[in-house]
């Protein structure tokens, strides 16, 4: 199977994950909030943000492993492959240790960051232990199946897997919540789920990879490079994580929870922006690993234009949209304010500073040059913590997101010049100017708006006035587009067409 329908069987997958994503992600807030209250959706929160700190002792086992399985894929070497994923599932195991040890000291002393009348002390400790049992079972189980999965290009089994997954757990949530059972009760009894995404990736790896022996001798030499990938994902997990958890600390669950609402519309957008990225590290590291330079410019110029182009128009019509949505979401919830213009227009900012960087990032694991990026990627983590540090006293959440912008800005600069020198030879006025364009066109779609009050009292009228935000958006991208960067323009959409039509490359 080519690049080109790996990435197409991937889209698929992806789409239908991201699709019960979005959904799920949707509905469960929603009855958190009705059923529970702010201040436990807040809790949820926060705990699950500490997990997903603690997630960071992999210390790049999966980014280094997928890298080092590009030459032995495309080389059908078998005993290799068994060698990297033997190692992989070593360190695994003992990162899985060191995850389970976090996890019950944080059910200790979880109780004693901030005082809640919600749930007693025991309720908050087993609420921890409950939401950090689907890392456990990553960790000593699944992870090693999604190394090889997604350095083959067929990370459509793990996004079917994790689709399911979020399906039935929510719907068990959903249905023990308007039965008014115990919240830690109904997130305990939905690890069900954990069963059936276990068995649709244990099942589909040993059918596809017969010839893995996990008892072969390791090449821990292959993954020399997990502790510069740690790095890389310090970042993600400090760009995400650090204004719930400075949230927690500086204001309280209810912020939090204000937070997370908000925080869910910027997630949803970016879910769906992932179906266009879905596979596309493996894929560019695969041509990367076969030292195709042209093809690698090519692709890359049209991907950098095509996700440029996407990006303006979700999230300049996210800007105008994000607020009349939040009313009609949290209509009828009073036990805390999400009526918050500024800080739903800063996250809108911060989600669009975010995804710039998204092309140049996806090289950067291509690649793999962890190494030679890890004090960039320091820097930026340290930004978002210090500023969010230096302005959530005076400003609260406003000046936390505000952090997290600077620490985006700071690494959209670094990587524009990073990437041209040291991977793609391609100039950086080439990103610089679309950059220019994107600013131009988000300028001209929010214009209306200054003229124009979007009243929206329900979720069809918000849906009407989308979808014509929508037209108007792409309509402003496309003249731009063919007017300022015709020649890519038309690349990228012949390849669009060709990737729809499944042709060979």
């Amino acid at each position: 199977m080519n690049r080109t329908k790996k990435f197409m069987r991937n889209t698929v997958a992806s789409v239908f994950q991201q699709a019960v994503v979005i959904i799920v992600g949707l509905i469960l807030p929603r009855v958190m909030l009705v059923c529970y209250g702010s201040e436990i959706n807040g809790i949820t929160s926060s705990i699950q943000q500490f997990i997903n700190y603690f997630t960071l002792v992999e210390a790049g086992i999966g980014a280094s492993a997928i890298f080092a399985l590009y030459k032995p894929l495309a080389r059908q070497d078998h005993s290799r492959i068994s060698s990297i994923v033997t190692a992989a599932r070593r360190f695994y195991i003992q990162s899985g240790y060191i995850f389970t040890g976090l996890i019950v000291i944080l059910a200790f002393c979880f109780p004693l960051i901030r005082n809640t009348k919600t749930l007693s002390s025991p309720e908050l400790s087993a609420l921890v232990l409950v939401l950090g049992a689907p890392g456990f079972l990553n960790f000593f189980l699944l992870s090693k199946y999604n190394v090889i999965l997604t350095a083959d290009q067929r990370s459509y089994v793990i996004s079917i897997a994790k689709a399911t997954f979020n399906a039935v757990s929510m719907v068990v949530i959903v249905y023990l919540a308007y039965l008014h059972f115990n919240v830690v009760l109904a997130r305990a009894l939905s690890l069900i789920a954990l069963l059936v995404q276990s068995l649709i990736i244990s099942i589909d790896v040993r059918k596809k990879y017969p010839y893995l022996d996990y008892h072969t001798k390791p090449d821990n030499s292959a993954l020399n490079q997990r502790w510069d990938a740690l790095y890389l994902q310090i970042l993600g997990i400090v760009q995400s994580g650090t204004p719930v958890i400075l949230a927690t600390i500086f204001l309280g669950y209810k912020d939090v929870s204000v937070y997370a609402i908000f925080n869910m519309v910027i997630g949803g957008l970016n879910g769906i922006l992932g179906i266009f990225t879905s596979g596309l590290s493996a894929s560019f590291g695969d041509v990367i690993a076969r030292g195709q330079k042209e093809i690698l410019q090519k692709t890359y110029q049209e991907f950098e234009f095509t996700y440029y182009a996407l990006i303006t128009v979700v999230y300049a019509c996210a800007f105008v949209l994000i607020m009349p949505f939040i009313r009609i979401y949290t209509a009828g919830i009073t036990d805390a304010n999400y009526n918050v213009p500024l800080v739903g227009f800063l996250i809108v900012v911060n989600g669009f500073l975010y995804n710039l960087k998204t092309p140049q990032g996806m090289l950067v694991i291509s690649a793999g040059l962890y190494h030679e990026t890890r004090w960039q990627t320091t820097m930026q983590g340290a930004i978002a913590v210090v500023g969010g540090i230096a302005l959530a006293p005076s400003f609260g959440l406003p000046g936390i997101v505000i952090g997290s912008i600077l620490s985006n800005l700071y690494r959209d600069i670094d990587l524009l010049f990073f990437i041209p020198k040291n991977v793609t030879k391609l100039p950086p006025q080439s990103t610089l100017k679309r950059w220019v364009i994107s600013a131009l066109e988000f300028f001209l779609i929010l214009l209306p708006a200054t003229q124009i009050t979007i009243r929206a009292e329900h979720i069809s009228q918000w849906i009407l006035w989308g979808v014509t935000w929508s037209v108007y958006a792409v309509v402003v991208v496309v003249i731009f587009s063919l007017f300022l960067d015709r020649k890519v323009c038309k690349a990228s959409v012949k390849r669009i067409i060709k990737t729809l039509g499944v042709k060979n490359q």
